[in-house]
């Protein structure tokens, strides 16, 4: 009960500096703007890319010591960057150009094909802004990940890498703004799991999350900080702000099956592992694709969040391909059935 007060009074104060801090956005940052890259990824044919185009902020490294007041102003001029809708950027590769819009929360994409990996032992992308023109264009880079191979790891990440208590708003709401990528706290043995299932970070992962870009550079610390394999990031692509803060991670989770869709159509040689928790809709997300992609998903893990009521145990009996799940309270057993059962051979 006290932290939901707490959480109550937080979101009113964020909700008093929003305002000012849109007034201060735009006498400081007028007419500067930037590409967040957040995606470039492909196979040997084909590359994918994703960004966004928001109003510039600055923002220093996060720390350890970080105490929580200092990470909720962090977290004020996260979510205080405004998005830039229907911009023109120009993604180059391989001596190629190519110009797309941003939709209406900032967020573009472009999927190529023919392009073979080069001769550069780093593939590496630039991005402009071409439009709106801006005193100053920023350029953004971000090397190139091209996947292969014939078993790759797809996982969700709240509740499922680092505690997020994603059933409990008041909690999830608190930790969001109050800790950041050092001192949120994962599930324990993670890494140690992640990196046998990945047979020690030689199998891609792709992690699919209902948080939203903004907690972008969060995530991808917090991968590192932790040991746990990096790989591509797939959130969720609506803008989230100081008005809507607490919807993070929220509402419908029907694009985390369409981005493993994605991932199903761009890899079609690759079987999965898929890693989820009961907390949400990860169970019956993850049947959907099983019985979309026959054959295609080699085992599921589902971590166990909370206690599962006899209505809940009943209905996720009925899940299609069933015997493919693994539902487990800890990396240790699931470490425990990898082992057992040959899963990684």
């Amino acid at each position: 009960m006290r932290s939901l007060l707490i959480t109550i009074c937080v979101i009113f104060a964020l909700l008093s500096v929003y305002q000012l801090s849109e007034y201060l956005m735009s006498i400081s940052k007028k007419d500067k703007i930037k590409v967040e890259p957040f995606l470039a990824f492909g196979n040997d044919t084909e590359v994918f890319f994703k960004g966004r185009v928001i109003k510039v902020y600055t923002q220093k490294r996060p720390s350890s010591r970080n105490n929580w007041l200092s990470n909720i102003l962090a977290a004020v001029k996260r979510y205080s960057g405004s998005s830039v809708a229907l911009a023109k950027v120009e993604i180059t590769f391989q001596g190629k150009n190519y110009v797309v819009s941003s939709d209406e929360d900032g967020v573009f994409e472009l999927q190529i094909g023919d392009s073979k990996p080069g001769t550069d032992v780093v593939e590496q992308a630039t991005f402009q802004v071409l439009e709106p023109v801006t005193k100053k264009s920023l350029l953004a880079y971000m090397n190139v990940s091209r996947f292969s191979g014939n078993t790759g790891v797809i996982s969700d990440i709240d509740d499922t890498i680092i505690i997020s208590h994603s059933t409990e708003i008041g909690k999830k709401f608190w930790l969001s703004i109050s800790k950041n990528a050092y001192t949120r706290r994962p599930l324990p043995g993670v890494s140690k799991f992640y990196r046998k299932i990945t047979e020690g970070t030689t199998l891609p992962i792709f992690y699919v999350s209902s948080s939203d870009w903004s907690l972008y550079d969060l995530i991808k610390d917090f991968l590192r900080y932790r040991h746990i394999p990096d790989g591509p990031i797939l959130l969720k692509d609506k803008h989230i702000n100081l008005k809507n803060i607490w919807k993070s991670g929220g509402g419908d989770h029907s694009h985390k099956l369409q981005k493993i869709e994605h991932l199903m159509e761009m890899f079609p040689e690759m079987q999965f592992y898929l890693i989820g928790d009961s907390g949400q809709h990860d169970p019956e997300i993850y049947a959907q694709v099983i019985q979309d992609y026959p054959g295609r998903v080699k085992d599921v893990f589902i971590r166990v969040v909370g206690q599962l009521d006899s209505s809940r145990i009943s209905e996720l009996k009925k899940l299609h391909g069933f015997d493919h799940f693994h539902f487990i309270e800890s990396s240790d057993e699931a470490i425990e059935i990898v082992e057992k059962e040959s899963i990684i051979t």
